[in-house]
């Protein structure tokens, strides 16, 4: 940990600050969780020990709770997991994701110490739990956490006292980071990294975080490689500059933000993007044709319809009616979008789930023509190398490849390769995927650019022999990206 140092950052308690220079895609540190598990409504289709998804998981055959891919990640898993099955046998049901979590870094704390790495910063009992600025419910579900926890700790382990109890359940509360499954497009469970609760948000960060899940596939656990958070650099930062990654997606307006931070994680924001409202015109503004704008009643009004259909919209995509889903956003769209600039974030909303849903329904033409717009929308309000801009950018590239728009969709993957490269590095499972894609649609524009008629014979004999199945259910690739910084229900 040579490269970072920690400092008092002004306003904001601790912080890290670079020792040194660093260029856009750097790895600035890795580190492994002190303890992380998987969420409760994934028990049984998530890897308990690599955190992937497995085809068929194997459940444990002792405490019939933890599922794994196989033997090897049950071997590997077995340490951590020994002491966790028996107090689950002994309990006689399964306690919910956060007395799991606190009670397996309690046990690991008691059999390592408080500091289980030469690498860790910091100490948990260095870490703010926030318990005093914590609302009346959420106290209320604190002690009933330490309460079941009480019950559920095994009398043969070493004895806590509930404080210190107290303390972990809030440390992770507001520092536990959201695990992803191996191509990083779900939250799948909760872990805890010590030094990564030191980094400070920040709206327009110059650092992001993402999982690398390591090698588990050898059998020998010997050449296993541990899962990890690394914080990446996002673009040039200098030595004693500090490093900041934002806990909330920046698409928010900057109130939203300063609601989100402070009733989440519970600080006031005082960066220069809140402080000046940056952007926040653009994403509640109207659309400017030839110099003339919509007056402020025509942008409100058009703004209080689409916040109204954008609720008829997740009430029919929740009772999976996506046919409906288009009609809404279709009205909506064909009433708002000769108004609303094409950076209003309810009109973003709108183009985003209809190219999901529209190419679900295997509407590609269309799809595409949704997902280009609001690709470029994010383009005007993200930072150039933001994930949830690269995200959108590769499900763009798809849908036009798909929709046979070969040139956007070649440009559009090759713009997410690059973003990509920086946010997740070369060695990710979405990054091998898209450089599979680049390569694939480069040959394809190079067929493309020698001979049109060619081109679409050859894609039309493919499909006629391998025709496009039906996609799985629409969910917006980005919000594994946005909501990063895990929160208690």
């Amino acid at each position: 940990m040579e490269s970072v140092a920690i400092f008092d950052s002004p306003g904001k308690g601790r912080g890290l600050k670079a020792n040194k220079e660093f260029w856009a895609g750097d790895v600035i540190f890795s580190e492994a969780s002190i303890a992380a598990v998987v969420f409760d409504s994934l028990a049984e289709r998530i890897c308990h020990s690599c955190f992937r998804r497995p085809e068929k998981a194997q459940r444990c055959g002792q405490c019939k709770f933890a599922h794994y891919c196989d033997r090897t990640c049950q071997r590997a898993a077995w340490a951590e997991h020994k002491v966790e099955c028996g107090a689950i046998k002994a309990y006689g049901k399964v306690p919910n994701e956060n007395i799991r979590l606190v009670a397996r870094i309690l046990w690991r704390l008691d059999k390592e110490g408080s500091v289980v790495s030469d690498m860790q910063l910091t100490t948990l009992d260095e870490l703010e739990d926030h318990i005093n600025d914590m609302q009346e419910d959420d106290l209320k579900e604190l002690k009933v956490d330490v309460h079941n926890f009480l019950d559920y700790w095994p009398r043969t382990s070493k004895q806590h006292l509930i404080d210190n109890i107290s303390h972990i359940f809030g440390v992770i509360n507001c520092n536990g980071f959201s695990v992803s499954d191996q191509r990083g497009l779900q939250a799948v469970g909760v872990g805890l990294f010590p030094n990564l609760c030191l980094v400070n948000h920040n709206c327009w960060p110059n650092c992001t975080v993402i999982l690398n899940h390591g090698n588990q596939s050898a059998v020998s656990t010997v050449f296993h490689s541990q899962q990890r958070i690394e914080l990446r650099s996002l673009g040039k930062i200098e030595e004693g500059e500090e490093l900041t990654v934002s806990y909330v997606d920046y698409l928010n307006l900057s109130e939203e933000r300063q609601r989100l931070l402070k009733t989440q994680y519970y600080f006031d924001c005082t960066c220069e993007h809140c402080k000046n409202k940056t952007h926040d015109d653009v994403k509640m503004g109207g659309k400017e044709v030839e110099g003339v704008k919509p007056s402020d009643e025509q942008v409100k009004e058009a703004t209080d319809y689409c916040f109204q259909m954008m609720d008829k919209m997740d009430k029919a995509r929740l009772n999976g009616d996506y046919h409906e889903v288009v009609k809404i956003c279709r009205d909506c769209i064909e009433k708002t979008e000769p108004i609303l600039a094409d950076t209003h974030i309810y009109l973003l909303r709108m183009w985003s789930t209809m190219s999901e849903v529209q190419s679900y329904l295997q509407n590609f033409e269309e799809a595409a023509d949704y997902a280009r717009k609001m690709v470029d929308g994010y383009t005007k309000l993200y930072q150039p190398n933001n994930a949830a801009l690269g995200m959108a950018a590769m499900r763009a590239g798809v849908t036009h490849w798909q929709a046979g728009l070969i040139e956007v969709g070649h440009a559009m993957i090759c713009k997410a390769y690059a973003i990509l490269m920086i946010t997740h590095g070369p060695t990710h499972p979405i990054t091998k995927d898209l450089e599979a894609m680049r390569v694939q649609t480069e040959m394809e524009l190079r067929m493309f650019k020698q001979n049109e008629y060619v081109y679409y014979s050859m894609r039309e004999a493919a499909l006629k022999n391998k025709p496009m199945t039906m996609l799985h259910e629409p969910k917006s690739v980005e919000e594994g990206i946005k909501n990063l910084f895990h929160r208690k229900k």
